[in-house]
């Protein structure tokens, strides 16, 4: 394995336990009979003040990660945005909840750095064999 290689590995190693985090936030469940998924920070975001912090939280890790992987800054200022309004609108009551569920902050943050480095989505669930 050349350093190519061995960087590729480790790039796509990085970027799954990135998307794992991102899934868990925004789609690890479904509501039965439908194709409506959520996760973690929907049901955290249930939890006054405390809920859409956390997620934040989660969140501004995911764009600390990006960051050190080399993405560039305009990019990382859209992602924080992107936080950012999630934890806003998401802490106004009821509201807030319905719209944790369709916005997907940290999906859309995961798109946006597997785009940077040309990888797709498919690349990550499976892993690379020589």
């Amino acid at each position: 394995m050349d350093d190519q290689d061995f960087e590729r590995t480790e790039l796509l190693r990085r970027l799954r336990r990135l998307s794992g985090a991102a899934r868990l936030m925004d789609t690890a469940l479904r509501i039965p009979g439908t194709n409506i998924r959520f996760g973690a920070d929907s049901l955290m975001g249930l939890v006054p003040g405390i809920g859409d912090a956390s997620g934040a939280i989660v969140g501004f890790a995911i764009i600390y990660e990006a960051r050190r992987l080399g993405v560039p800054m305009h990019k990382l200022g859209r992602m924080a945005g992107n936080v950012a309004l999630d934890a806003v609108v998401g802490s106004v009551p009821l509201l807030g909840d319905l719209f944790d569920v369709y916005f997907k902050a940290h999906n859309r943050n995961i798109g946006m750095i597997l785009d940077h480095f040309g990888v797709d989505r498919s690349d990550l669930d499976r892993p690379q064999r020589r």
